[in-house]
């Protein structure tokens, strides 16, 4: 975990500028105005996770249930200065914790699928993996052309 103290918690208000703000300061992750701009649209009807240091917002995760099956986790971010400092792990605990509370039996995520080349989606690929984060398969139809998605099923026994 990081050096400060940094606590998760649900966030009611300002959800879409919320994720908005962060979306704009990791543009090699969402580089398109047009994705920021959905994201943030989805965000703010959705459960949102947020992690707190001190006054400031380290990070967000935004949450749905899917057909009463499964929660997935619909959009994420750190800020670039607090990554690999515990923030988006500690994000995902809650947000399976949150799931559970909700009676969905499993979590999911969608990332950039394995065969495009891109190396800052292999590093969220390893994340979600030491998360507890397994691959389902990989589909070229769901973001459109050259974009697979990768569906991802976190595993219910490694205790996250």
């Amino acid at each position: 975990m990081a050096d400060f103290a940094v606590h998760v918690r649900l966030q009611s208000a300002h959800r879409g500028r919320i994720c908005h703000a962060l979306l704009l300061q990791l543009p090699d992750w969402f580089g398109r105005a047009d994705a920021i701009d959905a994201y943030a649209q989805r965000a703010a009807t959705l459960p949102m996770l947020v992690a707190m240091a001190g006054r400031k917002v380290a990070g967000f995760l935004s949450l749905r249930h899917s057909a009463g099956e499964s929660a997935e986790i619909v959009v994420m971010a750190v800020r670039p200065e607090w990554h690999r400092q515990g923030i988006g792990r500690e994000l995902i605990r809650e947000a399976v914790a949150l799931a559970r509370r909700q009676a969905a039996p499993q979590i999911v995520v969608r990332t950039l699928g394995p065969s495009h080349p891109d190396p800052l989606y292999q590093r969220t690929r390893a994340f979600y993996r030491a998360c507890g984060f397994r691959p389902a398969g990989e589909t070229p139809d769901h973001w459109g052309p050259g974009t697979p998605s990768l569906l991802m099923i976190a595993d219910p026994y490694k205790g996250l």
